[in-house]
């Protein structure tokens, strides 16, 4: 596949750009929902194309086939320059490229089990199960299970000697039940909202054991049926590793990407609070909170061997001590700002524009478990898994609201809330960080989820935390 990536970069070259990058993707996904034991969807989907980037002046140029021949990739290739040269025509500075190693490289994600080898029937099996499982649960109405996997290879030549292969393996899926009731309806979700999805075979999902925790579950749906509702007030809070990761994307993923802080980027998530004169100065949290970026974990969903710019996978302090001091780059981005790139430019398929993506954003552990948490803990609020967010456009304040919560009173674990709701602004809620898990809590969370640009593209990420407190949280807040 490298000569069709080839024949794309020398067609821009030869159409006057002044650097060009060609990727060949070839991608296959599958997909499997069951509801109340009963198969809804099966779905394979494959496709393969090239996608051929080029640099004239201030302006990059995007195009993409379907066609993989040498002279449909060349013609391409011309194609992007001619679209570089029309956009520069609008009054702009040149772009330039921070520097990364030129390497002819392969890479593969590590994994046991290919999740396509895995037989149809086995999967679907597993599924009907746990939904058959949930719905014995008196009072249970919905009991959806789904799986989902990708296989991806790439391709990735530059016009500056870069050749490299990469087949990246994602897995994952999750499960729920409903539980309707007179004037509401309450959910329970495993592992988390969105399911669980990491890079790696199917061992990834057996790891979570649907079937050991599916009555649990259930159960939790028809008890939050009578739980009493939560209250509004001013308190500690503990929140579960899953409902943190989505707080990390949301609150700090996104405010960090270099392409919303320079302002070249507000659709769908919009821009960011952060200004980047005040990098290594502005105080992002407590002394607790240290985030990386780091594509090289291991079973993350956002890890890889290089990005979509054939910059190596990396891992990159953003928050030390509580100050930021680190952003999510690329080589465009990267030289404007007058920083390293970082390696964070990805596409959803060879037809999109690569962008700033988030890698593993994650919060590094503390030590400890979330039980010594609740124990030092005299009055406050546990809460588990996402149900609901909102947050303004610059990522600064915002409300969250969870499946399930505790009361937590000297110590222990009370009585079960219904419609648990915390808010917040970024910079004092992570200022309020006091007790953080250890690293026998650290969860890897993978978002599959996550929209950015325009065309939306959908990005895969991951977030490592561990259960956390925050003290003097507003929560119960229901408007």
């Amino acid at each position: 596949m490298f000569e069709y990536a080839r024949a794309a970069v020398e067609g821009a070259l030869a159409a006057g750009a002044s650097y060009a990058d060609a990727r060949v993707v070839i991608s296959k996904n599958e997909a499997i929902d069951v509801l109340n034991q009963a198969v809804q969807t099966v779905r394979h989907g494959e496709s393969a194309g090239v996608g051929v980037r080029a640099l004239i002046g201030s302006s990059w140029g995007f195009y993409a086939i379907t066609s993989l021949t040498n002279s449909a990739a060349r013609t391409a290739g011309e194609k992007a320059a001619d679209i570089a040269r029309a956009s520069a025509l609008v009054p702009g500075a040149a772009i330039t490229l921070a520097d990364v190693p030129v390497v002819q490289a392969s890479w593969e994600t590590p994994h046991e089990e290919d999740p396509f080898a895995v037989s149809l029937s086995e999967k679907v099996d597993m599924l009907i199960r746990v939904s058959k499982t949930m719905q014995d649960v008196d009072g249970v109405s919905l009991a959806r299970a789904s799986l989902a996997f990708y296989d991806t290879n790439k391709w990735f030549v530059s016009s500056q000697g870069a050749e490299i292969h990469q087949h990246i393996v994602e897995s994952g899926g999750g499960f729920d039940a409903t539980a309707i009731g007179e004037h509401e309806t309450q959910r329970r979700s495993y592992p988390q909202s969105f399911g669980q999805y990491a890079t790696g075979g199917y061992e990834t999902v057996r790891a979570w054991d649907y079937e050991a925790n599916a009555q649990r579950v259930a159960e939790q749906a028809i008890q939050l049926l009578a739980a009493d509702e939560m209250e509004e007030g001013e308190t500690s809070l503990i929140l579960e590793s899953s409902q943190l990761a989505l707080q990390i994307h949301e609150s700090v993923g996104h405010a960090i990407e270099l392409d919303r802080i320079l302002g070249w980027e507000a659709a769908f998530a919009g821009t960011s609070h952060l200004e980047l004169e005040k990098l290594r100065s502005h105080k992002y949290g407590s002394e607790l909170m240290n985030i990386t970026a780091d594509a090289t974990l291991v079973g993350a969903l956002g890890s890889f061997g290089f990005d979509d710019e054939g910059t190596p996978a990396q891992r990159v302090d953003i928050v030390k001590d509580g100050t930021w001091v680190g952003v999510l780059s690329g080589r465009d981005s990267a030289a404007l700002a007058g920083l390293e790139p970082g390696g964070m430019v990805r596409a959803d398929g060879y037809s999109r524009l690569p962008m700033v993506r988030m890698t593993n954003v994650g919060l590094a552990p503390g030590v400890g478990t979330l039980d010594d948490i609740i124990a030092d803990t005299a009055d406050g609020v546990y809460m588990e898994t996402n149900r609901s967010w909102s947050i303004d456009d610059r990522r600064l304040n915002f409300q969250f609201g969870c499946e399930i919560g505790w009361e937590i009173k000297n110590g222990k674990r009370g009585r079960m809330l219904k419609n648990p709701t915390y808010t917040g602004i970024t910079p004092v809620f992570w200022g309020s960080l006091d007790r953080l898990a250890g690293e026998e809590e650290w969860v890897h969370w993978g978002v599959p989820n996550c929209g950015k640009g325009q065309p939306m593209q959908v990005g895969h990420t991951g977030h490592s935390a561990s259960p956390a407190r925050f003290s003097n949280v507003r929560v119960g807040v229901r408007a």
